[in-house]
C-alpha cells in the first residue's frame, strides 16, 4: 500500500500481533481543538538535591544512592510486586482471583539529571542496552516473564524526570503478552517462520513505513499503529531475545536508539513523552524454532504539537482504537526529523 492508496479515505487496518483491527481516519487531524493542552517540560539541572535518583540523594525509603557514574540498578523501593504471594487462588465461573509473585526493579540511565536516551552519547546507550541484556538474562532464570520499560514525562505518568526505566519480573505471561505469543504461534505454524521476522522483511522492501535502518536494526511506524507516532524497533534476523544479541547488534541498537529518540525530541523540539519497552525471551530457548521475535514498542502520545496530544477514550475504549494520521505520514515527518538533537544546533534548520 502505497501513502496515495492509504488515504485519505478513512480505511480499517489488521494488527498480526495483538489480532485487532484499528480505524484510520487521516482527514481527523484538521479539527479545531478547544482541549486539554500540555505544559511544556521544565529544564532540569544537571543534579537535583531533592531527587530521589540522583547520584548520593537521599531516596524515599531512607537508603542513599551511591555516586555512580554510569548505569544504577536497585530493587524499586515501591513495588509493584512482591517476592511472596499474599493470597491464594480464589473463586471460580464469574469472580476468580490468583496469586501472583514478582520483582521489581528500578534502573537509572545516567548520573546527570537532566539527560534521556535522546540526549546521551552512544556509549552511555551501550551501557544501557547492556543492562537490560544482564537484567533479563538473570531475571529471566527464576521469572517467566521480565518487562523492560520507561515512562518519559509527567504526561505519561512518570514519577520523576531522573532518566530512568523500570524492571518488572513475574511468574505469569501478563494478557498482552500471551495475546502476543499466540498470534505468533499461530503465524509461525502457517508460514514457518516468526511474524515480526516477516514483518522486518515487508516493512524494509516497502520503506514507506521506515524511520530509520541499519545492517542489523529496522525502526517502523508500525502499518497497525494506534498511537500517532508509534514505532516498532525490530532485528533483521531471527532473534527471539536478549541472549541471542551479538556484541555488533548491541552497539548498533544503542546508535539506532539514540537517533531515534532525538528525531522524537526534534518533531516538535520538546522533551518528546512515551512508554517504550521490550518485548524478548528472557532465557534460552527450549527448541530451535520459536515463533517469539525481540521487539520494543513505543507509544508517545502527541499528535499535533508538543501542547496537543491523542486520548485514548470514548471510541477508542468503547470500540476499537482510532488515529488520526496514517502511518506512512508519521514515518515521513519522523525521518524528517533525525538528526542532532535541536537543543545542541547551531543553526534554526528543522
Amino acid at each position: 500500500m502505497t501513502q496515495d492508496d492509504a488515504g485519505p479515505g478513512v480505511h480499517r487496518r489488521f494488527d498480526p500481533l495483538q489480532g485487532e483491527w484499528i480505524l484510520v481516519s487521516p482527514h481527523r487531524d484538521r479539527r479545531p481543538w478547544q482541549g486539554q493542552v500540555e505544559a511544556p517540560e521544565s529544564e532540569w539541572p544537571e543534579h537535583d538535591p531533592d531527587c530521589h535518583l540522583c547520584p548520593g540523594n537521599l531516596r524515599a525509603n531512607g537508603a542513599r544512592n551511591p555516586d555512580y557514574t554510569g548505569v544504577f540498578v536497585f530493587d524499586n523501593d515501591f513495588p509493584a510486586l512482591l517476592d511472596a504471594a499474599s493470597i491464594g487462588s480464589t473463586g471460580d465461573g464469574l469472580f476468580q482471583s490468583e496469586p501472583t509473585r514478582g520483582h521489581c526493579r528500578v534502573l537509572c540511565y545516567a548520573p546527570q539529571h537532566d539527560q534521556s536516551l535522546a540526549r546521551l552519547a552512544d556509549p552511555d546507550l551501550a551501557r544501557i542496552v547492556a543492562a537490560w541484556q544482564r537484567e533479563s538474562i538473570d531475571l529471566g532464570r527464576d521469572w517467566r516473564w521480565v518487562q523492560c520499560f520507561e515512562n518519559r514525562g509527567a504526561s505519561m505518568g512518570c514519577s520523576s524526570p531522573h532518566p530512568h526505566g523500570q524492571i518488572w519480573a513475574l511468574d505469569v505471561l501478563p494478557t498482552l503478552i500471551r495475546r502476543e505469543w499466540e498470534q505468533q504461534q499461530a503465524y509461525l505454524d502457517d508460514h514457518g517462520k516468526p511474524l515480526l521476522l516477516a514483518v522486518a522483511e515487508a516493512e524494509a522492501a516497502a520503506g514507506i513505513r521506515v524511520v530509520i535502518e541499519d545492517r542489523d536494526w529496522l525502526v517502523v511506524v508500525p502499518f497497525w499503529a494506534r498511537w500517532p507516532f508509534e514505532t516498532l524497533i525490530l532485528p533483521r534476523r531471527p532473534c527471539p531475545g536478549f541472549a541471542w544479541l551479538s556484541d555488533g547488534e548491541s552497539a548498533s541498537l544503542a546508535a539506532v536508539l539514540g537517533e531515534l529518540f532525538r528525531a522524537y525530541d526534534n518533531l516538535f523540539r520538546c522533551a518528546f513523552p512515551y512508554s517504550f519497552g521490550w518485548h524478548g525471551l528472557p532465557g534460552p530457548a527450549q527448541n530451535a524454532m520459536v515463533p517469539w521475535q525481540l521487539h520494543a514498542h513505543c507509544y508517545p502520545p502527541l499528535l499535533r504539537s508538543a501542547s496537543v496530544r491523542k486520548f485514548m477514550v470514548g471510541f477508542e475504549l468503547l470500540a476499537e482504537s482510532q488515529r488520526d494520521i496514517t502511518p506512512e505520514t508519521a514515518a515521513e515527518r519522523l525521518r524528517a526529523a533525525r538528526g542532532p538533537h535541536w537543543r545542541e544546533r547551531t543553526d534554526d534548520k528543522r
